[in-house]
């Protein structure tokens, strides 16, 4: 703000619309706001794809916010001419920007800052915007001295909170496993396809009003003006489940529709993903993914793996992983088996059951297993998987249950 106000570039931003309303992830997490109810409708009515510029870090689909399906990254400047023209589908380097007040046309290279204004804009950044911004930063605002810490060595959990609430990952800590978690009868959560990001899987944006997450905030009397993001509320696991697979543009085959629902079988009922894995958890019903390739691309979210598993999946097949997020998972307890061939192969509806069993007796990394999916007709069919926990380490942490029972486990053995 003060690079902007000292080198006088905020007036002419402001002019052009480009005004201050926050800082750090407002645009990339979805917190811009709404868009302008008469293009709101205009996306609607015409199923329109459109797009962002953003100079953030983060462009997954639907992420700056839910009817913007495509967003791009480039640099700020670049940000400005996109704006000024109005559109993405340019070509900057010979089509104009727009016109000026003669009708004359006006290109990118007639308005890009030379190196003598730019460095001139550098000249208006000194030393004491650092020093007045960040002397006290270690004191803290009046806001945050008020706050009353509490005592004692745990933290005192507020049943209350709907940013911080107490996990459920260390209720059952179980004994370590000895031999390979044989899955019998499990269930079909979702059939996807390539390239699921982990913003898919976990959006980290704007909680939507008529989302799992959105009805639990609402119960606990969360106005929707007071959401705020997945982002934000990563510290309630209550809302963090809800978030998986809530992404309003995730496709799972099993519908017909976009965003985080599925059908619970075998009646075929078509709901939230969320509201189905809790249903299938009363029944002990084991539930599966499976995916395309380079399942969980895009930002290594530790609630990714989080959320799928307090859904009770307990395995994702896919034809191949982004490599932290396949670590991320072995580290809670899920497994990830990648398919010899495509996933395609296996004709899935999504109405069938599977089991998941090995084909060797020790339990040991990149070993095979065997997928065997039953129909409704009777029929079966079998597919080989290569269980990637890809390391001794990593089958250490599976075996107790990922890496979080797995430090808990030698803290008891240590204690």
């Amino acid at each position: 703000s003060d690079y902007f106000a000292q080198s006088g570039l905020q007036v002419d931003l402001d002019a052009l619309g480009f005004n201050l309303v926050g800082y750090g992830c407002t645009t990339c997490i979805g917190n811009s706001g709404p868009l302008p109810e008469a293009i709101d409708k205009a996306i609607a009515d015409q199923h329109a794809v459109v797009s962002a510029v953003l100079s953030g870090n983060r462009n997954f689909e639907g992420r700056i916010h839910n009817n913007v399906r495509a967003a791009w990254l480039a640099s700020p400047p670049l940000v400005v001419a996109y704006a000024l023209a109005g559109t993405t589908v340019i070509d900057l380097h010979s089509e104009p920007l727009g016109q000026d007040a003669d009708g004359k046309p006006v290109y990118l290279l007639d308005i890009w800052p030379s190196n003598d204004e730019i460095q001139a804009v550098r000249k208006s950044i000194d030393g004491e915007m650092f020093q007045s911004a960040y002397a006290g930063v270690f004191e803290g605002t009046d806001v945050w001295k008020a706050l009353d810490a509490g005592s004692g060595k745990t933290y005192g959990w507020d049943d209350e909170s709907t940013y911080i609430h107490c996990p459920t990952f260390f209720d059952d800590l179980g004994e370590p496993l000895q031999e390979f978690p044989v899955v019998k009868s499990a269930r079909i959560l979702a059939l996807l396809g390539n390239s699921v990001t982990t913003d898919h899987i976990s959006p980290a944006g704007a909680i939507a009003l008529e989302s799992p997450a959105g009805k639990y905030l609402r119960e606990k009397g969360v106005e929707p003006k007071d959401f705020n993001s997945y982002g934000s509320r990563r510290g309630n696991h209550e809302v963090m489940m809800r978030g998986t697979f809530a992404n309003v543009r995730l496709r799972n085959k099993m519908v017909d529709r976009e965003g985080g629902y599925t059908r619970f079988m075998p009646a075929g009922e078509e709901m939230s993903i969320y509201d189905a894995a809790m249903k299938y958890r009363e029944e002990n019903t084991p539930l599966v993914i499976f995916a395309g390739e380079q399942y969980g691309t895009g930002s290594s979210r530790d609630w990714a793996a989080k959320g799928t598993n307090l859904l009770g999946v307990k395995a994702v097949i896919a034809e191949s992983f982004e490599r932290i997020h396949r670590s991320n998972l072995v580290g809670m307890g899920v497994l990830p088996l990648q398919l010899d061939n495509d996933s395609e192969m296996l004709q899935l509806h999504g109405d069938e059951t599977v089991d998941i069993v090995p084909l060797e007796d020790i339990l040991e990394p990149g070993m095979k297993v065997k997928i065997i999916v039953s129909r409704n007709d009777g029929n079966r069919h079998e597919a080989l998987a290569r269980c990637r926990i890809d390391t001794v380490s990593e089958m250490d942490y599976f075996r107790h249950g990922g890496i979080l029972h797995y430090v808990l486990h030698q803290l008891q053995s240590d204690a």
